[in-house]
């Protein structure tokens, strides 16, 4: 078998190439082998093939040259998703449940459902192509408020477009903050396992937590209180007062809870005219920023906390609010789609 020097390096460079297959490598071998005159009992001991297999590639190689040494089987026809079938399982998903009285599909489910030829991965691949994840579950709370997009309107209109000279504040309590002590030692992070909290614990008491998100800055004055009162509202109301310029404009944004809107309340807004209150809708929480700052102090702080007694819960509540105005973050609103319930033109500006 005569061959060109272009096919000898060609060849050389599959038969001894790192990354090329081990089924291409060994053919190139044979034909250079070949190409040196060997018989075919010495291939057959060298390349460990029988007869058929030399003159399979001997004869494509000799009719296609470097070209037939690559396989020639084509491979079963890729599986194709018809639009009816995918109508199907989309149909099934999302209007019927399973017989055997399940409250959502599995892909494993759906598949023996519907029978046929359709597999398990077929479904999983037509629920995530339509991002269907019967698995899921998620929980809303739908405003009764007969003057939500008013409200809504003048909330995110403190936040999108706040007056120039005033400082705005999201104002929250989080209620009953447990100290828990656990019994058991704490067992340390490891490589290859979690830290390890023991199931029981002791109650050493409840604490609430006053906080007001600075919509500007990002800033938390913070405070505790053993009681969740009027009294200790209108306290923490005080205390924003006496840390902002005298005279200057201060807004509150605050939501329905009774302790905010009592003749205590009311009677520190007339003596300090300086200051409105801003209240969400009722069962609007999501539209109170500090909310969100209220759920990055529980993963960071208190979910998997352990508190000796009130005082050691307080301490630890205070040096986080400590640190963390040490580099405050303030929340990029957007609103995204003004189509819906709230327009541009409801937007209201508070000057």
């Amino acid at each position: 078998m005569n061959l060109t020097e272009a096919e000898i390096v060609e060849l050389r460079q599959q038969a001894n190439g790192r990354a090329v297959r081990a089924d291409l490598a060994r053919r190139a071998r044979l034909i250079l082998l070949l190409a040196e005159g060997l018989t075919w009992s010495a291939i057959r001991a060298k390349l460990d093939c029988n007869d058929s297999y030399i003159a399979l590639w001997s004869k494509r190689f000799a009719a296609d040259r470097l070209a037939g040494l690559f396989s020639r089987h084509a491979g079963r026809q890729r599986y194709k998703v018809t639009d009816r079938l995918e109508a199907r399982v989309l149909a099934r998903t999302t209007k019927h449940k399973p017989a055997d009285g399940s409250t959502h599909w599995s892909t494993r489910k759906l598949a023996a459902e519907l029978g046929g030829d359709i597999s398990h991965m077929t479904v999983a691949r037509i629920w995530a192509k339509h991002g269907l994840k019967p698995h899921r579950l998620e929980g809303y709370l739908a405003s009764n408020d007969p003057d939500f997009e008013t409200k809504a309107a003048d909330v995110i209109g403190l936040y999108l477009n706040p007056p120039q000279h005033a400082a705005v504040f999201s104002v929250d309590e989080k209620t009953a903050i447990q100290a828990l002590d656990r019994k058991d030692p704490v067992l340390p992070l490891t490589p290859g396992r979690a830290e390890r909290h023991g199931f029981e614990y002791f109650r050493h008491g409840t604490l609430s937590l006053y906080a007001a998100f600075n919509t500007k800055t990002g800033e938390v004055p913070g405070k505790t209180a053993t009681r969740h009162t009027s009294s200790e509202f209108v306290a923490f109301l005080a205390d924003i007062v006496a840390h902002q310029p005298r005279g200057k404009e201060i807004h509150v944004i605050v939501d329905n809870l009774s302790a905010h809107k009592t003749k205590l309340v009311d009677a520190f807004l007339r003596e300090h005219p300086n200051l409105r209150m801003h209240f969400t809708p009722t069962y609007s929480s999501w539209l109170n920023q500090v909310e969100l700052w209220f759920a990055k102090i529980e993963r960071d702080v208190i979910a998997r906390g352990v508190f000796t007694s009130v005082p050691d819960l307080k301490r630890k509540l205070m040096r986080y609010i400590r640190k963390y105005n040490e580099q405050p973050k303030s929340v990029q609103w957007k609103y995204f789609d003004p189509t819906r319930r709230i327009t541009t033109d409801s937007i209201i500006t508070v000057h």
